[in-house]
């Protein structure tokens, strides 16, 4: 049983995008941090009812969150 659901944030033209490798879950935010927590609750509203189990997944998998940076301006 997969103890984590793996997930990407990576900066949009405007916004963090947030989604989900495991799951047909897209969501963003202004931030960091509100894109991690849009993240969070969209994934609990994916998997509400679901029997994780029958997924594949232990009770209470934690969300693996990656983050895509780009490459840094100014580096020679």
């Amino acid at each position: 049983m997969r103890r984590s659901i793996e997930c990407l944030i990576y900066r949009g033209e405007r916004l963090y995008v947030a989604e989900c490798f495991d799951f047909p879950v897209v969501t963003q935010g202004a931030t960091l941090d509100e894109a991690v927590d849009n993240l969070h609750e969209a994934v609990a509203l994916h998997l509400e009812g679901m029997n994780l189990g029958e997924l594949g997944f232990a009770p209470s998998p934690r969300l693996d969150v990656r983050l895509e940076v780009g490459e840094r301006i100014g580096v020679s």
